[in-house]
């Protein structure tokens, strides 16, 4: 995954109706997400049991309590090696969310440039990448409630052409056992999957993309 992503308002509203979130950050809709970036995230509600869920704005780009402050970090986290990672492997175990999107960016290169791509569900959907958070070290009110990074995977075959890495791409339907703290690995594990072929989309967009003050 080449770091860029959308979210559109509709599409995080949609998410959190779905899962029973009465309150989300303000949010605009936005065209160039890049790391670095407050983006919202659901996780489970700290303290509470079952199915009670919330959505904050965390930091994109893991930074994990023992480590120290670092001008780079990674946005992202490969399914392969999550359990056996020290970056990942304790938020992996524990700290798991959901990252809603509309859409993101792939590169191909094409000529001596490079040319991103839009992919995005057909049907309209939110897209919904599977992520790993950790807790913020600023004072509970700040910016954003910790950080996160997303789960990226092999690619099917719409995006294999264009990229080899792709977001694990989470069913509805999987939503509370990725984000029960006492989930299993293998359970987890299987919930890993690029997205189902046929319900993907893409088209090629204009390359001003490639620069994040372009929204």
């Amino acid at each position: 995954m080449c770091y860029r992503y959308v979210l559109q308002r509709e599409a995080l509203g949609a998410l959190a109706t779905q899962l029973g979130v009465s309150r989300t950050p303000d949010w605009r809709s936005r065209y160039n997400l890049a790391p670095g970036e407050a983006v919202p995230a659901v996780r489970q509600r700290a303290g509470a049991g079952g199915r009670s869920y919330e959505v904050v704005n965390l930091h994109w780009g893991l930074l994990p309590a023992w480590a120290q402050e670092a001008a780079t970090v990674p946005a992202n986290a490969r399914a392969e090696g999550l359990s056996g990672s020290p970056m990942f492997r304790e938020a992996f175990r524990r700290r798991r969310c959901v990252i809603p999107a509309s859409g993101f960016y792939e590169w191909r290169a094409q000529g001596g440039r490079r040319q991103p791509y839009l992919f995005f569900l057909g049907d309209g959907a939110t897209l919904c990448f599977a992520g790993l958070w950790e807790p913020g070290r600023e004072p509970e009110g700040g910016r954003a409630a910790g950080s996160c990074a997303i789960i990226t995977t092999a690619p099917n075959e719409l995006v294999r052409p264009i990229h080899d890495r792709m977001p694990a791409i989470l069913e509805s339907d999987a939503f509370d056992a990725w984000l029960d703290p006492d989930a299993e690995r293998p359970v987890l594990d299987g919930l890993l999957l690029p997205a189902a072929g046929g319900t993907l989309a893409r088209v090629a967009v204009d390359r001003g993309v490639g620069n994040v003050a372009n929204d």
